[in-house]
């Protein structure tokens, strides 16, 4: 009996009309277009919908480090205050960029800073004066573009609309307008690079706030030679009701689209305004180097049983859960 190959979930009606909306003439948009689209369509994009995406719970998506609440939390205080070096903490306004509704990371965490302040996707930038600004998460789902190698040099991709279905395809003549550096001079046929420009450019409008302090970023990436020399498929991913999937184009507005950033070239953008002591580390490493006291403390109250908190430090920690799968980048200005 032949095997049956179940169809990806279509577009909604109402996403296939905005598509058609912004596409060219041809029926095209870049791929970045329709990720923006996708993800950050004021009506209809993933991140604007009020809804929960991250969790354990129906309906849910994906989980990250902000599913260990409040020991995260706990953790991302502890690590600051030390990263400070002996600047009171009652100094600094602690500011998260691109939280979650309703999950700010230090919900329900005793902390030491001035005050806090959580900036939402869509919401523009005011940073000034003493700041600690952290985000989990927040430049992996920033659109990327998609190039991929011919025989005749790089295209780039874009998503068309043909006969009521969408489909990846190359767009026409050289990509354009791209960053030196980008994209390699020569790769093997067919191998793809997802390159998180936008994400760079969200950090330069970060970094050219009028703000000093700390910069601490939770994400996961690759540094550029593993984008460009051992990545051949390209690290884009759909995540949808906890289920990884290639499949970029299926339900539009309904699944979350995200790829590896590039740890180069976020601390590039940060050492070119001015950041200091850049420095890109595995999570279980910052946080042992960083909070290594919280950790004692917690470890050592929690002795005599296996409990929930320790529960959620072990899975924040172990290598085998989100202590090497995720990093932190961090950084400091002026302090």
């Amino acid at each position: 009996m032949g095997s049956s190959v179940t169809p990806s979930p279509a577009p909604s009606a109402a996403f296939l009309a905005l598509f058609r909306a912004h596409a060219a003439p041809d029926g095209t948009l870049p791929f970045a277009e329709f990720m923006r689209l996708a993800l950050y369509d004021p009506a209809l994009g993933y991140y604007r919908a009020d809804r929960a995406r991250v969790g354990y719970g129906p309906g849910t998506d994906f989980f990250t480090a902000s599913t260990s609440a409040p020991v995260f939390g706990e953790l991302v205080a502890a690590a600051c205050v030390n990263l400070l070096r002996g600047r009171d903490p009652k100094e600094f306004e602690f500011v998260e960029i691109g939280a979650e509704p309703d999950r700010p990371v230090l919900r329900d965490v005793a902390h030491p800073f001035k005050t806090t302040r959580t900036i939402r996707v869509g919401e523009p930038l005011a940073l000034t004066g003493p700041c600690i600004v952290f985000s989990n998460e927040l430049f992996d789902a920033q659109p990327f573009r998609r190039f991929v190698f011919r025989n005749d040099g790089w295209h780039e991709q874009g998503v068309a609309l043909r006969a009521g279905t969408l489909q990846l395809v190359d767009l026409p003549g050289p990509p354009a307008d791209v960053p030196a550096g980008t994209l390699p001079a020569s790769a093997p046929d067919g191998y793809v690079i997802d390159a998180p420009l936008a994400s760079v450019a969200l950090l330069r409008e970060i970094a050219a706030q009028p703000w000093t302090g700390l910069f601490v970023a939770c994400d996961y990436g690759k540094s550029w030679a593993e984008l460009a020399e051992a990545c051949p498929a390209g690290t884009a991913r759909a995540y949808h009701r906890h289920t990884q999937s290639n499949d970029l184009l299926a339900q539009p507005g309904e699944q979350d689209l995200t790829c590896h950033i590039c740890w180069d070239w976020l601390s590039a953008a940060l050492n070119d305004a001015g950041f200091t002591d850049t420095r890109v580390d595995s999570q279980e490493s910052f946080w042992v180097r960083q909070a290594e006291r919280y950790i004692a403390q917690t470890i050592s109250a929690e002795a005599a049983r296996l409990s929930p908190r320790k529960l959620a430090l072990m899975q924040l920690l172990h290598p085998a859960h989100l202590g090497q799968k995720f990093q932190v980048l961090h950084a400091r200005r002026g302090i």
